[in-house]
């Protein structure tokens, strides 16, 4: 699919090199495997903070990171999930040495630059995205409603990434320096380079930034405590929100990334809410015309996932009234299993998703950033001809049995999110869910 070549540093950097020589950039894409889910109750959020840290300056570059590449015609940014944490540039091909020295100078030597005055702007910046993006954006509450409701207390997926004001609020420049040594480093790295570099001679650009750091410790695993197999009370919780229309939203524990059934999840969402031709779309915005819209996923996560259907009322209506209907279509599928039309329509869908993660060579989801996914959780870059084939050996029967073992009334968490005062509208013995 992608041709590369992979080193491994003794240091334990992980190198993958990819040639493309089509248009004159390089990017440059390194994967920390550290996100949310390796902190731990009362500390969260550390991860995310520091994904913003690491753009403040390090020992050989005390200041901010963006002026010196944008200086240079690059563009970059970087974001932290709940399994992994990555920093990407794409660059004109002459500056890529700028780019791999100022990643190896914060890998290498950010601590000595990282202050007090840097830490608690940054964590004011932090606590500030978390009003807009959470608290005072519509529904935004909602995940981490979900999240502390399908993920029990003690799960490294019960937080969201951005973690918990308080903990937020109490990390302290220790907290951040601890957090520093135990994961960026060379070991628990991934650095891909692509675009129109040559193999060798980008190898040795790396080697000349990153060979002196030194290696860190081993990262253990992190175990998903609970067995998602087990049956339970389905969880009924409510959040008022200053919305205008209700929105319930279905969620379910669901197979790991890559695990099995996983893909088969990622197609069921297809089924039931990939389009206009969707069958939860046909059955709750046009025919029925009870809601305004509708959605379906699965989130694939290293350790666990989940699955969630959302749904928002139309004026007029009532959650009440959705959920019979999807519960309705669940059954179905439960039942009979999808059309093959349908199955196949779902499998093209998600084939032209990968062919269109292919046409950047950089960014968020650009090949770069692809090898080095496949490469942090497989450990094969090159593992996207095994996660296509995944889809097309789908089956029918097999949505069928996954409806029917995984998305079992008993066993979901269903949020309704109302308007504030508006309670009642709940879907009814929903009680107040707590979000910190």
């Amino acid at each position: 699919m992608m041709d590369f070549t992979k080193w491994v540093l003794d240091n334990g950097l992980e190198v993958i090199v990819h040639e493309d020589h089509r248009c004159p950039i390089a990017a440059v894409n390194l994967w920390y495997h550290v996100g949310s889910k390796n902190e731990r109750a009362g500390r969260t959020g550390l991860a995310h903070l520091f994904e913003h840290l690491m753009f403040e300056g390090s020992a050989h570059h005390d200041t901010g990171y963006f002026a010196p590449l944008q200086q240079a015609g690059a563009s970059l940014n970087g974001s932290t999930s709940c399994d992994r944490t990555n920093y990407w540039e794409v660059v004109p091909t002459n500056a890529l040495e700028l780019a791999l020295w100022l990643e190896s100078d914060r890998l290498g030597y950010l601590l000595p630059a990282l202050t007090a005055a840097k830490f608690e702007n940054q964590r004011d910046v932090v606590l500030n995205e978390r009003r807009q993006q959470y608290e005072n954006r519509p529904y935004g509450l909602a995940l981490m409603a979900l999240m502390a409701a399908v993920f029990p207390s003690g799960h490294p997926y019960h937080w969201t990434t951005i973690g918990q004001t308080e903990d937020v609020q109490a990390a302290t420049l220790d907290d951040a320096h601890e957090f520093f040594k135990a994961f960026y480093h060379p070991g628990n790295a991934s650095l891909t380079v692509a675009g129109d570099v040559d193999t060798e001679s980008a190898l040795e650009l790396v080697r000349r930034n990153f060979d002196e750091i030194q290696g860190g410790p081993p990262v253990a695993s992190v175990v998903a405590d609970g067995d998602r197999s087990m049956p339970r009370a389905e969880v009924r919780i409510l959040l008022e929100d200053r919305v205008e229309l209700p929105r319930l939203y279905l969620a379910w524990r669901s197979p790991r990334l890559f695990g099995e059934g996983d893909a088969g999840m990622d197609l069921l969402g297809e089924v039931l809410a990939g389009g206009k031709t969707s069958r939860l779309y046909r059955a709750l915005v046009l025919d029925r015309q009870l809601a305004t819209d509708v959605s379906a996923a699965q989130g694939s996560r290293e350790i666990d996932g989940w699955f969630c259907i959302s749904a928002t009322a139309a004026p007029g209506r009532e959650l009440a009234e959705l959920d019979e209907v999807i519960s309705g279509e669940l059954n179905n599928l439960a039942d009979a299993g999808p059309e093959e039309i349908e199955l196949k329509r779902g499998i093209t869908q998600i084939e032209a998703q990968f062919v269109y993660s292919l046409q950047t060579v950089g960014g968020f989801n650009g090949r770069s950033d692809q090898l080095n996914a496949y490469n942090v959780y497989t450990g094969d870059p090159g593992f996207m001809i095994q996660d296509r084939a995944r889809y097309r050996e789908a089956t029918v029967g097999d949505l069928r049995d996954l409806t029917a073992t995984q998305l079992l009334a008993e066993r979901r968490v269903a949020l309704s999110v109302v308007p504030t005062g508006a309670a009642n509208r709940a879907l009814a013995g929903s009680v107040r869910a707590e979000v910190s």
